[in-house]
Formats: C-alpha cells, sequence, structure tokens
C-alpha cells in the first residue's frame, strides 16, 4: 500500500511537507506544492488517506453507501445504521447507489474526511475495493460483498435461492420464474445459482425465457413479467430475488386481473417490514439472525474504528437463511 513515505520519495522533499501541503498549503513553496501534488497523483494515492495517516485525528463521521433507494431494504438498512451510529458518537453521511453507476459515488466519498465506510453498493469484482483497501479507511460490506476478501456480512444467497424454489417445487410447481437484478452483484448471482441448482436437482428443465435479469426497477420488472405473460409455457410461479421485485410483480398481477397464489405463486426474499403487513402477507426469505445485516456491518465497523489496527478483529459472516410462509403461495391449480 503506498504510503506518504513513497509520496516524500516520489515528490523529493520530506514527510513534513507532505503534511503541510496538505494542511497548510500557503505556507509552502509553490515548487513543492506542485511537485507533491504530481506524486500523488502519479502514484494514484487520495490527499484524505495522507491526512489520515499523518494527523490520526477521529471526525466522528462515517459514509454509508447503499443499494438503490426503491428498495425498502436499503431504506430499513440505512435507518438502523445511521441510528446505531448516532447512538456510539458518529454522524452518517449517506450515498445511494444510482441505477448501477457507482464510480462517482465512490469518488465523492474518498474526497471526504471520514472515519470508516459501510457499504452493499460493491460488485464483485468491483474496481473499487482495491482502492478502498489502499485508502487506509476502515470499511465494512453488507448485504453484497466482494469476491473475496474484506470484512462483511452476507446471507447464503444459493443456499436461499434453493429454499426459495424448492418451496415452490413442493406445492407442485415446475415452470418457475426467476427475476433479479445484475448477476456482478453477489446477491443476485448467488440466489440465481440456488435457484437453478434446486430446479436441477428436481429435474426440472429450465427455460433460458424464465430467467429475468432485470435493473430492479417497477418499470422492468412489470416489463419482465410482460414477457412471461407471453410465454407458450407461461410459468406458474416467481421467485423473486428481493421483495421489491415481489410486491412489484404481485401488484402488477394484480392490476392485471390475476389472482396470488390461485394463478401465480410469488416468493420474494429480504423480509423487508412490509411484507408481513397484512394486505400482502408476502412469503419471503429471512435470515437466522435477530440483528438486520446493517446492524452487525455498523457493529464491526465501530469496533475498527475505535480499535488500533493490529488489534481488530476481522469479520467474514455469512448468515443461514430460512422461509416464512405466507398468502402469496400456494399449490399449482
Amino acid at each position: 500500500m503506498v504510503s506518504s513515505k513513497d509520496v516524500a520519495k516520489e515528490a523529493g522533499v520530506s514527510q513534513s511537507t507532505v503534511s503541510r501541503v496538505l494542511n497548510n498549503p500557503e505556507n509552502v513553496q509553490k515548487d513543492s506544492v506542485d511537485k507533491v501534488k504530481q506524486a500523488m497523483k502519479k502514484l494514484n494515492y487520495r490527499p484524505n488517506s495522507i491526512a489520515r495517516s499523518l494527523k490520526q485525528q477521529k471526525t466522528k463521521y462515517i459514509a454509508l453507501i447503499s443499494g438503490p433507494l426503491h428498495n425498502p431494504f436499503f431504506v430499513d438498512s440505512t435507518t438502523a445504521i445511521v441510528n446505531y451510529a448516532k447512538e456510539h458518537g458518529y454522524h452518517t453521511l449517506v450515498y445511494f447507489e444510482d441505477q448501477g453507476d457507482n464510480l462517482s459515488v465512490y469518488e465523492e466519498v474518498l474526497k471526504q474526511q471520514v472515519d470508516g465506510i459501510i457499504l452493499s453498493s460493491i460488485f464483485i469484482d468491483d474496481p473499487i475495493y482495491q482502492e478502498l483497501v489502499a485508502s487506509g479507511i476502515p470499511f465494512v460490506m453488507f448485504n453484497r460483498r466482494y469476491r473475496s476478501g474484506g470484512n462483511y456480512v452476507e446471507i447464503n444467497n444459493e443456499n436461499a435461492g434453493q429454499l426459495a424454489t424448492n418451496h415452490l417445487l413442493k406445492l407442485g410447481h415446475g415452470k418457475i420464474a426467476w427475476i433479479g437484478g445484475p448477476t456482478h452483484a453477489s446477491t443476485f448471482q448467488g440466489r440465481l445459482s440456488g435457484y437453478q441448482k434446486a430446479m436441477t436437482g428436481a429435474n426440472q428443465p429450465v427455460s433460458y425465457e424464465w430467467i429475468k435479469e432485470t435493473d430492479t426497477t417497477e418499470l422492468s420488472v412489470v416489463k419482465a413479467v410482460d414477457e412471461l405473460l407471453l410465454l407458450d409455457e407461461t410459468p406458474t410461479a416467481i421467485f423473486a430475488a428481493t421483495d421489491s421485485i415481489a410486491l412489484f410483480c404481485q401488484n402488477y398481477l394484480l392490476q392485471m386481473g390475476y389472482r396470488i397464489p390461485k394463478h401465480f405463486s410469488i416468493c420474494g426474499m429480504d423480509n423487508i417490514d412490509m411484507t408481513a403487513h397484512a394486505a400482502i402477507q408476502m412469503t419471503t426469505i429471512a435470515h437466522e439472525s435477530e440483528k438486520s445485516m446493517g446492524l452487525h456491518a455498523i457493529e464491526h465497523l465501530i469496533h475498527m474504528m475505535d480499535t488500533e489496527p493490529g488489534e481488530q478483529n476481522s469479520m467474514q459472516r455469512t448468515l443461514e437463511p430460512r422461509i416464512l410462509i405466507r398468502g402469496t403461495t400456494g399449490p399449482r391449480e
């Protein structure tokens, strides 16, 4: 990892000069300022990272980079994280993913002087992961994670996909559709894999037309449902890879005159509060812990921020799923 010493060496100045350039550039000769800035650019080193290593001062601010705002799961998680952080003396800067455009959000966050970062908006091979590691800022991933390494808490997405699909299979549904988001996210990749394994294990053929990868917005989900309705072999059940997708499916099918679960069974995932509403009663997949993933993540992030680097515990936690059977799934008719 690049250090302030590396920047000083590249610029041909002392570390104290690097510190002065960062904190009081007006008191440094222009040629030294230019050399330091050029070195930082060449080494791809963030100014806030250098300031952090030299000053060792806490700002009591953390950044939360959340998944899309249209998914209630992330709204609920944000509330839990912000409240817990506040109780422990930290302010939270909240950023929401914008249609998968994470780069601009990350760039903005890395400009801030924050003590830690908590994020669910990361992809399996996201190049930002290495930048986060290089920044030296403690960070924790929740719900989604990078392909390997780092501190994270997640649900066992593959087991969850199998659990949901097996439930629908046991009800007599053989034609089961999967509607999810981009499979470069660990959540959707795992949930799709679980669906496919369950179908294969039951010797049920899977048509590629039953698998719908969307951007998870209502418009995109409705389009996917329309495409399913036009098929010669229309599925009788849907495993929606998030509760928000499940709710979009349920609402649209009801508007179209279908009855749930008489005409279509729907199983969601995440166990957001809305799914238990008497008017909705969505069958969904939850996880084993009484705490939300967001709460697990913020607890560990605060541990990291309040502990010396050599004394920090790591966290790679995968929670097992459980199914909550409600009113949107029933026997095939």
